[in-house]
């Protein structure tokens, strides 16, 4: 096996931990009513972190499997950066938006905690992908 492909396998370690790692962590978050903007800063920084994180460990995953002549695993892992970035565009300014009204309109409560279930449905779809996608390329 050659380096880069033991790179490729060890950022791909990576971006699988993170993902789950996220994914677990966001679950139990929804317990917090979101009613107040302490919660909603905190579930707000905590996707912000993961979607940094996303990019960086998707990117290198990308790369690695770019110099391990890997075309179609590539491609994926970029596109899985990719989708964090523009999540991270999207999904961030929403959270600040619904937290801004939270305690002046209570019907930002429940879009805040759709964007958050939603959120961690795209992190589960994501891990789903990235799995499935591994063991259809057999490495």
């Amino acid at each position: 096996m050659s380096a880069a492909m033991i790179a490729a396998l060890i950022f791909t370690v990576a971006l699988l931990v993170t993902t789950a790692y996220f994914i677990l962590g966001s679950i139990p978050l929804l317990v917090l009513k979101h009613d107040t903007p302490l919660d909603a800063r905190f579930v707000r920084g905590f996707f912000s972190i993961y979607y940094v994180a996303a990019v960086v460990t998707a990117s290198a995953t990308s790369i690695s499997y770019a110099f391990a002549r890997r075309p179609a695993l590539a491609t994926g892992a970029a596109a899985l950066a990719l989708l964090a970035v523009v999540l991270r565009r999207k999904v961030i300014p929403k959270m600040d938006a619904l937290a801004a009204q939270i305690q002046s309109n209570m019907d930002a409560i429940p879009g805040f905690r759709r964007t958050h279930i939603t959120a961690i449905a795209i992190n589960v779809v994501q891990l789903v992908v990235i799995v499935w996608s591994l063991a259809a390329s057999r490495l």
